[in-house]
């Protein structure tokens, strides 16, 4: 039922807002970096807020984790709103979302500690230096979500699978009190894809998720990472965190590292994105999403698998170091690829 009213009240509110945000002028229109064809109205980030916030008011109860909770989604769908429309500086939004960090974890009553047993099989414990870590980890994953909605479909389809294996480590642990929550959250995004990707019944009618959509799926994120892996009951461990974040995680990592290196701002916007080396090797918009979406799937199921099978922390992480490596490898080839591919077809006329 309450998974039911997420999807219905995302329905409607995407309905209701899309007249006013093409009235307003909260509209996405084609430039350089982006391709498509018109003003497509940026409405899903609001849209699924609102239907996570009715449904969290009628079927949830309101203690101070929760409630912390909608006021931090809430300030950042606001962030993310006039970033739509006015384009904020990067100085203005990292603030605000460190501002929104701060008031998490004094809501929440829980901020990063421990990471679990990585050291020699002892827990690494971070103290105080946890507080300055939560903030740079809120604040990356907020922005992994943000630079990774690049082609339709993508930052709902991995929030999507995200989302899915947290309620799966829920189930498994025996934590049911909030275990329908991420719940509600894949319902109010499923109306959302349906736009978005014009299935059937819903074409010509395109709506974006827009910053505030991106930036309010990677606070639930971090949120939801934070309270399962932290505090007296844990539902996971930290290492198997990175698993069910990781494809948005090392697509970030790879392209801050790749900037750094030609000397430019971490924050600057291109078009050197995993989905973006895809296109450029010759995938369609829609094979690079399902591919995508597949190895996200994957290494999400190697969380969970490791997680079941109580793999130790430290040989986790070392997997997940050694696939990174490999996924960071692997994206400089192909980018030798696309521009051998590129010259080839240049050369051919």
């Amino acid at each position: 039922m309450t998974v039911f009213f997420a999807f219905i009240a995302s329905y409607i509110s995407i309905l209701m807002i899309k007249p006013l945000a093409i009235k307003v002028g909260l509209v996405d229109t084609p430039c350089t970096r982006k391709k498509h064809i018109g003003a497509i109205p940026l409405i899903g980030g609001v849209s699924i807020f609102m239907a996570v916030v009715f449904s969290v008011l009628i079927f949830f109860p309101l203690d101070k984790q929760v409630v912390s909770y909608l006021a931090c989604a809430g300030a950042i769908v606001i962030l993310g709103v006039i970033d739509d429309y006015r384009q904020l500086g990067v100085r203005i939004r990292l603030s605000i979302q460190t501002l929104v960090a701060l008031l998490m974890m004094w809501g929440s009553d829980v901020y990063i500690e421990s990471l679990g047993e990585l050291l020699f099989f002892t827990e690494v414990n971070l103290s105080w230096f946890g507080i300055p870590f939560t903030i740079i980890c809120v604040i990356a994953a907020i922005n992994a979500f943000n630079m990774i909605d690049g082609i339709d479909g993508l930052a709902g389809s991995l929030s999507i699978t995200t989302l899915v294996s947290v309620f799966v480590l829920m189930l498994l642990s025996g934590h049911f009190a909030l275990a329908a929550l991420p719940l509600v959250i894949v319902a109010t995004i499923v109306p959302y894809l349906a736009f978005n990707l014009g299935i059937k019944g819903h074409r010509n009618k395109k709506i974006f998720m827009g910053d505030a959509g991106s930036m309010f799926i990677g606070l639930s994120v971090i949120w939801f990472l934070m309270i399962c892996t932290q505090g007296e009951s844990i539902t996971f461990r930290p290492v198997t965190a990175l698993w069910i974040i990781a494809v948005p995680l090392m697509d970030m990592l790879a392209i801050i590292i790749r900037r750094v290196r030609k000397g430019q701002s971490p924050f600057s916007a291109d078009r050197d994105h995993l989905h973006h080396i895809f296109m450029r090797v010759g995938f369609s918009p829609r094979r690079a999403l399902r591919a995508i979406v597949v190895f996200a799937i994957i290494m999400s199921g190697i969380g969970i698998l490791g997680e079941v099978l109580a793999i130790p922390d430290v040989i986790m992480l070392s997997l997940f170091i050694v696939i990174f490596i490999g996924y960071s490898t692997s994206l400089q080839h192909c980018w030798k690829i696309a521009r051998f591919l590129r010259r080839k077809r240049t050369e051919n006329g």
